[in-house]
């Protein structure tokens, strides 16, 4: 897993994951995944799947990369406090999936919370089958 400065200045974390390294085999199968794990953390809940790729591909201007096959993005939320009102602007978090020809590209944004950070780090890495 890398970790980059997109647009220099948003700090996520990207693994590219050969289709043979995992037993997944789509975009959907990797979102089930994630929806699982959200739903088994005492904290976390899902807010649904955004469908990337469709939504843009309707667009009469839409342009998607011809190598991305789908791109689909998990909503969830860790928040378990609202401390104030401006902490509603980094969340919810969300996990985007592509596929590609060979492999499937997964990134999010870093979380300022550490705890929900190493949680997506966790679940992204164990998509990667031993």
């Amino acid at each position: 897993m890398n970790q980059t400065l997109l647009h220099e200045k948003y700090p996520i974390y990207i693994l590219e994951l050969d289709k043979g390294e995992t037993s997944c085999r789509s975009v959907d199968d990797i979102i089930t995944y994630y929806w699982q794990k959200i739903d088994a953390h005492p904290v976390a809940t899902c807010v649904g799947v955004f469908d990337h790729h469709a939504h843009t591909s309707s667009l009469p201007d839409g342009s998607i990369n011809d190598q991305i096959r789908a791109a689909k993005n998990i909503v969830f939320c860790f928040g378990k406090e609202i401390m104030n009102p401006t902490v509603l602007a980094i969340r919810p978090k969300s996990i985007g999936v592509a596929e590609l020809d060979k492999s499937f590209v997964i990134s999010f944004l870093e979380a300022p919370n550490p705890s929900a950070n190493e949680a997506m780090e966790t679940w992204t890495l164990a998509l990667k089958d031993n």
